[in-house]
C-alpha cells in the first residue's frame, strides 16, 4: 500500500518529492522517485508484501518500463508463475514487480488479468507513453489534472495542489452534485482543472495527448434462475471465503473491523477459521442506546474467541473534523467518516491491514431505501392516490417511536414520484432536492443532471444495486475507507468488493436478495451455519452517526460559529437565511444530513481553497 505522485511534460524531482511529502502519511516506510526526459514519478510505500525486498519504483529486465503502484494484487503469485513460464525475470517477491511484465505481455488492457485494488502508473520510455490504471470498482483513488499538455497525477488531490499554476477554484458542476448526492461523482472533483480516474478505466497519455479507455463494466443482470436456492447460496460461502482468504495475505499484522451486522461478523467467521491465531477485532459506539451496536459485537467477538477492542464515539469528535476533511481531499457528507477516523487510529496501534465490511449491502440488496422504493413502485398503483397525497401532512400525528414517524416522512418525501422509478430512487437519496437547492444557492447556475441512468426495462432492485456499486460505492463509501485508514498509515481491505462476486452477486436474481422484508436473504443464508443465530437473523442496524441528537446540542453552536464566519458569508455561495431555518429545525427529516454536508463544504473550502 502506497501514495503515488508523478509528472509527465516535465522532468522535475524537487517538484515530485513535495507530491509525495504531501501525501507520507500513506507510506512512511520507504520513498523512491524515478525521473526520466519529460517525466518523474515518485512513491511514498507501506510496507506490506516483502517488506525487505519490495521498494519502489520497480522495472523490467531492461529497465525500459517503470510502475509506481498503490494497492494489493491478491492472484500476484499464479501470475508470477505465468510470467516465469514466458521467459520473465523477477528480483523480488512482491506483487508490485508483476505488473511491469503483464504489460510487456499484454499490453495496455492487462489490467483485465488482476485480481485486486490498485491505482498505478507506468511508463514505458521507448514509446513515450504513460499508463495510469484504476481498479474495477474503485477501491483505491487516483487523480489527474492536465494543464497546458503538462499531466499530474497522485494518490491524492493535495499532491497535485502542490503545482503553484494550478488555480484553487470551486467546480460548480461539481458542487450541485455534491448538494444532491453528499459526494462528487466521477470524473469530476470539487477542484475545476482536477479529475478523478474513474473506476475501471485506464488513462493513457502519449506526446500531449489523453485516451481514456474502460477496461471493465459491471453489465445490466441476467438473473440466474436456472439455479437452485442452494447452489447460489453455496456459490457466495465458497467465493466470500476464498475473498477472505486472499486478503489474509500480508506480512504484518492483521485484523478486522466488526461492526456486529450480518456483513463483518462473516468476515470474522471465515478469518477466524481461516487465521492459525485469535483475530484482532475494532468496533466503535457512541453514546446514545439508538445508535450503539456494541452488545451484537462483543456477541460476535466472544463467539469466535477474538481479540477484541472497542472505542466510544463522543460528540466532541467533531474536533477531528478539520483535519479528517484535509485527509478527504473534496468534502463528503457521509458523518461516518468520524468514526471511521478514529477507529482507524486506535487500530494502527495493533495492525497494519484490516479488513472491511463494505459492499454487502450493494451486491445484496441490504438498504432500507430498497425495499420502501421497490414495493412502493410495485403497488403504487393500487393504493388510493388520496392517500399518497396525504403521507406528508400526517406525520405530525405519528408517534415518535422508534423509527415510525421518519419512516412516513420519508415515505413523503417520494410517494409523489411514485411510477417513475429513477425519478423517485434520485427523491429518496438526495440530501438537497432541486426546488431546495434554488432556495439555497445564492446564484443561479445552470442545474446538472444527477438523475440515475436506469434501464427501466430491467428488474428495479438490480437496477438500484448496480447503481449504488458503479456510482456512490467508489465516490462515497470507498473514497472514506481509503482516506480515513490512509490517514493512520492503515491499509483497508474490503472481500465484499472481489470483482468475482460482484459479478456473482449481480446475477442473483432479485427475489433471492429481497424476500419479503428480509433485507439481504441469500447471504443470510449462506452464513447461517457459520454465525450466531442472533446475527442471522437481526434486521439491519446501519453504522448510524447520531447527527441529530449532536446537533441538538454541542454540534449546533460549532455549525453556527462556521456558518457566521465572515469569510464564509463573503463567498456568496449560500443564502445563511435558509441555512438558518435549518439550524432552528434539526430534528426535521434530512436537516441534520443537509447541515453537515453544508458544515463540510464550509471547512473544506476554508483549508483548500482559502488556503487556511
Amino acid at each position: 500500500m502506497c501514495g503515488i505522485a508523478g509528472t509527465v511534460g516535465m522532468e522535475d524531482r524537487k517538484m515530485t518529492g513535495k507530491m509525495c511529502d504531501a501525501i507520507e502519511h500513506r507510506g512512511p516506510d520507504s520513498e523512491g522517485i524515478y525521473s526520466d526526459k519529460n517525466v518523474c514519478m515518485g512513491v511514498k510505500r507501506l510496507r506490506i508484501i516483502d517488506p525487505d525486498g519490495g521498494d519502489q519504483p520497480m522495472f523490467n529486465e531492461d529497465g525500459s518500463i517503470c510502475v509506481v503502484f498503490n494497492g494489493e494484487i491478491y492472484n500476484y503469485q499464479e501470475l508470477k508463475e505465468d510470467m516465469e513460464k514466458r521467459g520473465h525475470r523477477f528480483n523480488t517477491v512482491c506483487d508490485t514487480e508483476v505488473l511491469v511484465h503483464l504489460y510487456e505481455e499484454f499490453g495496455d488492457l492487462f489490467p483485465l488479468k488482476l485480481n485486486g485494488m490498485f491505482a498505478f502508473a507506468i511508463w514505458d520510455s521507448s514509446k513515450g507513453k504513460l499508463l495510469l490504471a484504476r481498479d474495477r470498482l474503485g477501491i483505491k483513488p487516483l487523480y489527474y489534472s492536465i494543464i497546458d499538455k503538462k499531466l499530474l497525477f497522485a494518490s491524492e488531490i493535495k499532491s497535485i495542489l502542490q503545482y503553484d499554476e494550478l488555480e484553487r477554484a470551486v467546480n460548480l458542476r461539481a458542487l450541485h452534485n455534491f448538494l444532491t448526492l453528499q459526494y462528487v461523482p466521477a470524473p469530476d472533483t470539487m477542484f475545476r482543472g482536477i479529475k478523478k480516474l474513474t473506476q475501471g478505466h485506464i488513462l493513457i497519455h502519449r506526446n500531449g495527448k489523453n485516451e481514456l479507455l474502460q477496461y471493465w463494466d459491471l453489465p445490466p443482470s441476467k438473473p440466474m434462475d436456472i439455479y437452485t436456492e442452494d447452489f447460489i447460496s453455496g456459490r457466495v460461502l465458497e467465493l466470500l471465503t476464498e475473498s477472505v482468504g486472499a486478503r489474509l495475505m500480508s506480512d504484518v499484522p492483521l485484523g478486522v473491523y466488526l461492526s456486529g451486522g450480518v456483513d463483518s461478523s462473516t468476515i470474522v467467521a471465515l478469518a477466524s477459521k481461516l487465521s492459525d491465531e485469535p483475530v484482532k477485532t475494532f468496533s466503535v459506539g457512541f453514546e446514545t442506546d439508538n445508535t450503539n451496536e456494541l452488545c451484537y459485537a462483543n456477541t460476535v467477538a466472544e463467539h469466535f474467541g477474538t481479540d477484541h477492542h472497542e472505542l466510544m464515539c463522543e460528540v466532541d469528535a467533531i474536533k477531528t473534523l478539520p483535519k479528517i476533511i484535509w485527509h478527504q481531499d473534496e468534502p463528503t457528507a457521509d458523518p461516518a467518516a468520524v468514526p471511521t477516523y478514529l477507529m482507524s487510529e486506535l487500530t494502527k496501534k495493533h495492525v497494519t491491514v484490516v479488513l472491511a465490511g463494505e459492499g454487502g449491502d450493494e451486491n445484496f440488496g441490504g438498504y432500507d431505501e430498497y425495499k420502501h422504493l421497490l414495493y412502493g413502485n410495485r403497488y403504487h398503483r393500487i393504493i388510493p392516490k388520496f392517500l399518497f397525497r396525504q403521507f406528508p401532512h400526517i406525520t405530525k400525528f405519528i408517534p415518535d417511536i422508534g423509527n415510525l414517524r421518519k419512516y412516513f416522512e420519508f415515505a413523503g418525501e417520494f410517494v409523489p414520484t411514485l411510477g417513475n422509478k429513477a425519478e423517485s430512487y434520485y427523491i429518496s437519496t438526495c440530501i438537497f432536492k432541486d426546488d431546495e437547492k434554488r432556495q439555497l444557492l445564492r446564484k443561479e447556475y445552470d442545474f446538472p443532471k444527477t438523475r440515475p441512468n436506469f434501464d427501466v426495462r430491467n428488474d428495479f432492485l438490480a437496477e438500484m444495486c448496480r447503481y449504488n456499486i458503479k456510482n456512490g460505492m467508489a465516490d462515497d463509501l470507498l473514497m472514506k475507507v481509503d482516506k480515513m485508514s490512509m490517514a493512520h498509515s492503515l491499509e483497508a481491505r474490503v472481500p465484499f468488493l472481489d470483482h468475482t462476486l460482484v459479478e456473482f452477486s449481480n446475477k442473483i436474481p432479485s427475489r433471492l436478495k429481497l424476500m419479503g422484508m428480509t433485507e439481504k436473504y441469500i447471504l443470510r443464508r449462506a452464513v447461517k451455519d457459520i454465525l450466531p443465530r442472533v446475527i442471522v437473523k437481526r434486521k439491519k442496524h446501519g453504522f448510524n452517526v447520531p447527527l441529530s441528537t449532536w446537533f441538538r446540542g454541542e454540534l449546533r453552536k460549532y455549525a453556527a460559529d462556521t456558518f457566521l464566519e465572515s469569510a464564509a458569508r463573503r463567498r456568496k455561495y449560500f443564502n445563511y437565511n435558509f441555512i438558518g431555518h435549518l439550524l432552528e429545525h434539526p430534528e426535521k427529516l434530512k436537516y441534520d444530513r443537509k447541515l453537515w454536508l453544508l458544515m463540510n463544504f464550509e471547512i473544506w473550502h476554508k483549508i483548500y481553497i482559502g488556503g487556511d
